[in-house]
């Protein structure tokens, strides 16, 4: 059936449509929409009749979907979807001339992971300001978040759920050895571990407490010779020979020339994601950004 001016479908009337399937009734829906019952029955009525077919089955149990209905209301919630987005595009648009985005954010990300995307960010949004506070560990890039002093955070997992996360990677944990360390086989012991002197954060690192459970999750106490808070001082002293180090990768990196790198005996990986604060309501800028970071990682995953 072709439509001319006069005889349009309105939106109001795919409104009515999609409560009434939602809520199987008639009066819910008008109930819901705070409209009377007669509207929404007339509604549903008028369009029943521009469309030329049957909607609803009307019986004491309320109102169901006819086969030819249910396909309709799918189709009339992509208009709603597509009605939402153009919208959600359009305000985008407008707040993209400008802004500011706060990322707060642990070292290793802030090193690794942040630069390509804030790059690629400034360079399609050149009006917007970004600033990044760089943490040592993920504590006090969550306490930006609850602070309202960040927009958004890279953490890793476990965390809260007063935050929701989007996952961009998985990090392994390696152990880290001096150059001259010889190892019984190619695959690192619990035995080989436990006999170095370790190199390690002082009490408190999220990371490290991640190490110690899953080791003694398996019997084993680790020994540590050494407490420093520093990612790259760590690293430099396993080059030195002073010790060995478990970390994860990312915040090893660069490694050393001669450092020898294993998996623990049993892998262990932390989850990084993106994170906002749960029912927060971000800045045009800080969703762009987001879903810029999201995407890139995507991309780049596929990749490897």
């Amino acid at each position: 059936m072709s439509y001319d001016r006069q005889n349009q479908l309105k939106l109001f009337q795919l409104q009515v449509l999609i409560a009434v399937a939602d809520f199987g009734s008639f009066s819910e829906a008008a109930l819901q929409l705070q409209m009377s019952q007669s509207a929404v029955s007339y509604a549903i009525a008028s369009l029943e009749k521009d469309l030329g077919v049957s909607l609803f089955s009307r019986g004491r149990f309320g109102a169901q979907l006819t086969p030819v209905g249910e396909q309709i209301v799918d189709r009339a919630r992509q208009v709603m979807y597509l009605l939402s987005d153009i919208a959600k595009q359009a305000n985008l648009a407008r707040g993209l001339q400008g802004g500011h985005v706060r990322i707060s954010s642990f070292r290793s990300a802030a090193t690794h992971i942040l630069p390509d995307t804030i790059a690629e960010f400034c360079r399609r949004y050149p009006a917007i300001a970004v600033s990044i506070a760089e943490y040592d560990d993920r504590t006090d890039v969550e306490a930006d978040l609850r602070k309202g002093r960040a927009d958004v955070g890279i953490t890793y997992l476990p965390s809260s759920n007063e935050f929701e996360i989007w996952e961009l990677m998985r990090d392994e944990f390696v152990a880290l050895f001096p150059p001259k360390f010889q190892s019984k086989s190619n695959k690192l012991s619990w035995e080989d571990l436990t006999a170095y002197p370790l190199i390690m954060a002082p009490d408190g690192d999220g990371c490290d407490a991640m190490v110690y459970a899953h080791c003694a999750k398996y019997g084993i106490n680790l020994t540590v010779a050494y407490k420093i808070r520093s990612d790259a001082t760590i690293v430099n002293m396993v080059a030195k020979e002073l010790g060995a180090a478990v970390s994860p990768k990312l915040a090893a990196e660069p490694i050393p020339h001669g450092v020898q790198v294993y998996s623990l005996p049993i892998p262990l990986f932390r989850t990084i994601g993106v994170a906002v604060l749960a029912d927060s309501l971000l800045t045009p800028a800080a969703y762009a950004f987001i879903d810029l970071l999201k995407q890139m990682w995507r991309e780049l995953n596929r990749t490897i």
